[in-house]
Parts: C-alpha cells; sequence; structure tokens
C-alpha cells in the first residue's frame, strides 16, 4: 500500500556546464518497497519527512532513520534502505551530478561518510523538490536550467536543516563575524569560544569549508568592498576598518583575493552613496521601494 510520482531528465552536454544537473525527482509515500542493494553513479538526496525506517550501508551496520531526516546516497557506495514496514514513510528524493558536486562535499553540504542526517525541519528542502517537480511539467522550455538551480537551492536548504545547526547560524562563525575587524590571532579567536586553535579550526572547517583565517579574510574583504563601493574613504582609512594596520598589505591582499586593486576596484563600481550605507536587511516581503512624489 503505497504511492508514488516520479520523473527522470537527461540534460544535455551545454547543461552540465552549469555545475550541477537535476536527473530525476520523486514524491513518494506509504509502505514502500526496500530499496538495495544496490550502487549508483551519481548523487541521490532522499528527504524523509514523516515516518521512519532503516539504512544498511556496505558493511551491514544498520542505522534507524526517525523523520526528518536526509539519506545521502553517493556515487559508487552501496546502499540498502527502507522504510518501516508497518507504518512505512514519506519520502521525496532528487537525484543529481555534476562538477559542482565535488565543491559542495568539500564544502560539507554533502556528506559521503554520513549517509543519515538527522534534520530539524523538512519544509524547506521539501519546497525546493516541489518546485523540481512543477518544473517537471510537460513542455517546460526551462526545464533543465530551473530544476539545475533549485538543486542548488537544495542543498543549501538541507544544510541550514541540519539538526546540528542552528537556526540563526553556526554561533562559532557569528562569533568570528562579529570579531574579525579585531586584531586577533586565531588563538585568540579560539579562546573567546573557549576551544582551542586546532578545535576551532575543525568547527570552522565543518561549518564554511574552509580555514579561520580564510573565513576572517573574506568577512573584512566584502566589509572593504562594501567602503569602497559606497563611500569616499581613503583606501587607509578603509584597510584600518576593517583591521589592517598596514594600506599596502591590505592592498596585497585585496588584490591577490579579488583579481583588482582597491582603488581599480572602487572605480568599476562608480558611485558613493552619499546617503549612507545601512546594515539592516530588506525584508523580502516587503523590500524597499519608492515611494511619495517624484516631482
Amino acid at each position: 500500500m503505497y504511492h508514488t510520482w516520479m520523473r527522470y531528465f537527461t540534460p544535455g552536454p551545454v547543461h552540465h556546464r552549469l555545475g550541477l544537473v537535476c536527473l530525476g525527482v520523486g514524491l513518494q509515500h506509504g509502505r514502500l518497497p526496500v530499496v538495495g542493494p544496490r550502487t549508483l553513479d551519481h548523487h541521490v538526496a532522499v528527504l524523509v519527512s514523516a515516518g521512519g525506517g532503516w539504512y544498511r550501508s556496505a558493511d551491514g551496520r544498520t542505522t534507524p532513520v526517525a523523520a526528518p531526516a536526509l539519506l545521502w546516497l553517493t556515487p559508487g557506495v552501496p546502499h540498502h534502505y527502507g522504510a518501516d514496514p508497518a507504518t512505512g514513510w514519506d519520502e521525496s528524493f532528487v537525484d543529481f551530478t555534476g562538477p559542482a558536486a565535488a565543491t559542495y562535499t568539500e564544502l560539507g553540504y554533502i556528506e559521503p561518510d554520513r549517509p543519515v542526517v538527522p534534520l530539524a525541519d523538512a519544509g524547506p528542502a521539501r519546497a525546493a523538490i516541489g518546485r523540481i517537480a512543477r518544473a517537471a511539467r510537460p513542455g517546460n522550455p526551462l526545464l533543465e536550467v530551473e530544476t539545475a538551480a533549485a538543486v542548488h537551492e537544495l542543498l543549501v536548504a538541507l544544510r541550514r536543516a541540519r539538526a546540528d545547526t542552528d537556526a540563526d547560524g553556526d554561533p562559532v562563525l557569528t562569533g568570528l563575524a562579529r570579531d574579525a575587524f579585531q586584531p586577533l590571532s586565531v588563538a585568540e579567536h579560539a579562546a573567546r569560544h573557549g576551544m582551542t586553535a586546532a578545535e576551532l579550526r575543525a568547527a570552522v572547517r565543518r561549518a564554511a569549508g574552509c580555514s579561520p583565517k580564510d573565513y576572517l579574510l573574506t568577512v573584512r574583504l566584502g566589509r572593504a568592498k562594501e567602503l569602497l563601493a559606497a563611500t569616499e574613504l581613503p583606501v587607509a582609512s578603509v584597510a584600518r576598518r576593517v583591521g589592517y594596520d598596514d594600506p599596502a598589505y591590505f592592498s596585497r591582499l585585496f588584490t591577490r583575493r579579488v583579481g583588482l586593486a582597491p582603488v581599480r576596484f572602487r572605480e568599476q563600481q562608480g558611485r558613493a552613496v552619499h546617503g549612507g550605507w545601512s546594515d539592516r536587511v530588506p525584508d523580502p516581503e516587503h523590500p524597499p521601494t519608492l515611494t511619495g512624489d517624484s516631482g
């Protein structure tokens, strides 16, 4: 007693250059048949939004699955799983492939060594899968691009929904971003979080896919770009505001990472925001608009 709906796609070579392509999507519920043992040549994200079951790895180890949860099926890895035969589960899945999958894996969005991932909320990921399902309508001329974009969105939604991730962001990254402009070493940043430097490096690598030093540089350069684009502050002043006392060193870092010198970046932006720069994030439901009499 189960219900299933699925569609499969064959994107062309040009679509593979998007980085990720969707190969299939399915929505199923009930006492579904057992899957495997089998091995695939592409990735599948299986979202279990209600019910429970089990997952068995190649070494015979069985892991219970309780919704909400994610099953990662990765290329070349044997897998075997099924819903509880008495109650079943609600499942949606997306098959995908592409060169960007390696980067998402390096960043920790895809976890080959963690095939069963508890989730805090299946809603956003299920919505992304729903967009893929709606795009699968017959004759959709945007099918391959629309579904590829939704796969990227799905990976972000799944990363954010992990049960070990705070809904407001990772507290370690939040703290690093808050203190990014202060002249602190990695060891001093770690001490503020009650960690050793090695523990901080592991936490940042797990959360952001990079080292603490690289994460701090990303935050600093992002703010530097805002100041260069939106103010007329001298480069030396911008450098000091983002934590660099040596403007020449700042300029070398900026040029190496951005590909442009700070002065050249400002010239390309071609404007200054004389009314001031706002740190308030606009409400997506009520974005800033032109109001009042323009005359």
